[in-house]
């Protein structure tokens, strides 16, 4: 019963429950900045470029071919996928990586700002060896 107890007491720490509700968040968040970057950015972008959609960009390494059937239906040629590097996707989201770190950023530096900042503890008073250090030294010049 000890174990069960203790991981009831880690999972309702603040910081954990605080941490699930990041999760949450950040996904709700990342599905908004997805269809920021593909609806509004990436057409602005194809504009700025000459009408280039970034989506269809790739370079192709081996062309798809279809299957091949003769008159009974037997395959004389099988179909072959089409290899390709995604390059256009792997621009769109780099684009969204710069766009979420640069709102977790802001969002990170209004919140430090918004902190309070702590003052300063006091100094520590002397510690006992240093009091009967003090004590000496003063024992010594009388």
């Amino acid at each position: 019963m000890g174990m069960l107890k203790e991981f009831k007491e880690f999972a309702m720490k603040g910081n954990l429950v605080d941490m699930a509700v990041a999760f949450v968040m950040g996904a709700a968040f990342t599905k908004v900045t997805t269809s920021f970057i593909q609806g509004m950015v990436m057409p602005l972008v194809g504009q700025l470029t000459g009408g280039v959609n970034f989506d269809d960009k790739k370079f192709v390494l081996t062309q798809a071919v279809a299957e091949v059937k003769d008159a009974s239906g037997a395959v004389l040629t099988p179909a072959v996928a089409e290899v390709s590097v995604a390059w256009g996707s792997f621009i769109t989201a780099t684009i969204e990586f710069i766009v979420v770190a640069f709102v977790m950023f802001m969002v990170i530096k209004s919140i430090n700002k918004m902190k309070k900042a702590e003052p300063a503890p006091p100094p520590a008073g002397p510690t006992n060896e240093e009091k009967l250090l003090m004590e000496i030294r003063d024992a010594l010049k009388k």
